[in-house]
This record gives C-alpha cells, sequence and structure tokens, in this order.
C-alpha cells in the first residue's frame, strides 16, 4: 500500500490523512476482492523498518492501527460480512502494547470465519520471518534430538509467518515501484507483479480488474514455471 505519505503531501493535507484515505481505499478494494471471489489476500501494512520513522509519525500510525483493527469486529465491518478470518503477520511484540492486544482480539474475533482470509503483515520483512523460521527449525530439531539434523525446506516452510495461506498469485505494488521492498521473498518466486503509476489511496476498482487480466493473460507461463520448479 504505497503512497499515503506522497498523496498527503500532494494534497495538503495534514499529517496521518493520507493513511486514513489510504485505508478507505482498502475497505474498496477488499469488497472488491470478496465480490469477485477472491479467498486470500493479503496486505503490507507496516513494516519492521518503518519503525525507524520519527517516533511520532510512528506513535500516529501505531493510534490509527489500534483504532482501525478494532473497528474490523464491529458486526457491520466488511470482515463480518464476508465471513473473513483475520491473521497479523509479522514479529508482533515489536508493536505497542495496545495495539498487539487489539490484534489478538480480532484473530480470537475472527477465528471461526471460513469464507475468506485476510492477512496483514504488520511489523514484518521477509528477512526477519526466514530467520524466524530459521531458527525456529534449528529449535525444533534441537529439542526433538532429531536423527535427521539436517533442515530443509519443509522445515522452514511449516514455520513461515504465512504459512496461514497459499503463496500470491499477484503482488499488486502502487506508485508502479517494481520491487517487493522485502515482502514475502520466499513465497513470491513465481507470482505476478502488477504495479500500476497511481498512488495506494488513489487505487479502484480498474487496477483489480487490470490485474486480474494481466494474470490471466500470463497464466499458463507462470503455471508453467511452477511445474518446472516442482521437478527441480
Amino acid at each position: 500500500m504505497d503512497g499515503n505519505r506522497r498523496y498527503s503531501k500532494q494534497h495538503n493535507l495534514i499529517e496521518g490523512e493520507g493513511h486514513r484515505v489510504g485505508f478507505t481505499s482498502l475497505m474498496s478494494m477488499l469488497k472488491y476482492c470478496y465480490e469477485l471471489g477472491v479467498k486470500y489476500v493479503t496486505i503490507y501494512a507496516f513494516s519492521i523498518e518503518n519503525f525507524k520513522r520519527s517516533p511520532e509519525e510512528v506513535q500516529s500510525l501505531m493510534d490509527l492501527m489500534e483504532e482501525k483493527i478494532k473497528g474490523l469486529i464491529n458486526e457491520e465491518s466488511i470482515v463480518n460480512q464476508y465471513g473473513v478470518r483475520v491473521y497479523f503477520i509479522g514479529n508482533l511484540k515489536l508493536l505497542s502494547k495496545p495495539v498487539r492486544l487489539a490484534a489478538e482480539r480480532a484473530m480470537d474475533a475472527t477465528g471461526k470465519n471460513s469464507r475468506a482470509v485476510l492477512s496483514i503483515c504488520i511489523a514484518y520483512t521477509s528477512t526477519d520471518e526466514i530467520f524466524h523460521a530459521v531458527l525456529e527449525s534449528c529449535e525444533e530439531k534441537r529439542d526433538k534430538k532429531d536423527e535427521k539434523s539436517v533442515i530443509d525446506v519443509t522445515d522452514i516452510e511449516r514455520h513461515m509467518y504465512m504459512g496461514v495461506t497459499p503463496d500470491p498469485d499477484i503482488i499488486i505494488r502502487t506508485s508502479g515501484e517494481t520491487r517487493l521492498s522485502n515482502f514475502l521473498l520466499w513465497q513470491s518466486g513465481d507470482c505476478l507483479l502488477y504495479s500500476p503509476p497511481v498512488l495506494w489511496p488513489e487505487i479502484g476498482f480498474r487496477h483489480l480488474v487490470q490485474a486480474v487480466l494481466d494474470f490471466q493473460k500470463h497464466f499458463c507461463y507462470i503455471n508453467n514455471q511452477k511445474k518446472i520448479g516442482s521437478e527441480v
């Protein structure tokens, strides 16, 4: 969800208002996805690198996240309208206590929803995810005193934060950026990257449709690449 701060500057909005507009765009995009039958959606809400921003901006974002997370479990929220189970993915212990508790309550409250899954990557980087998975795999081998001391790919994947969802088919990165910025590096080897030039608050239904059309256009190639990879 790239471009909230630039949108705010371009439209002379007060600090933080661009993120609120971006949240409105997110709710619209989620509705479009669920109406189209997309079961799994993952969003990159807050990187571990974002903690390097000014303390005032980080606190403002934490306050906004706490407010919006609490709103997710309201009876009339999009999560409950579409039966969406929510996961918060990342190094959650890095979050402020109010945000972490709000995230835990939201996961508990939506635990029985099964029509769709929304994974919210928060305090996340792919580097941290891979490190966490390798560390837990090593600890598991040590605790079990497993004769098979070598860690393989299946061990690591079992401990990945994103193990709750399938690998993505499409990654949408707004602002025309074509880099992944430490997002789903392990899982995105065979997916389509779609980079519309608009800032995140400006994204709309036509961009989602274009992403789907691009995926359909390249589906045979992507599928063949997955088959080749599975045979190696």
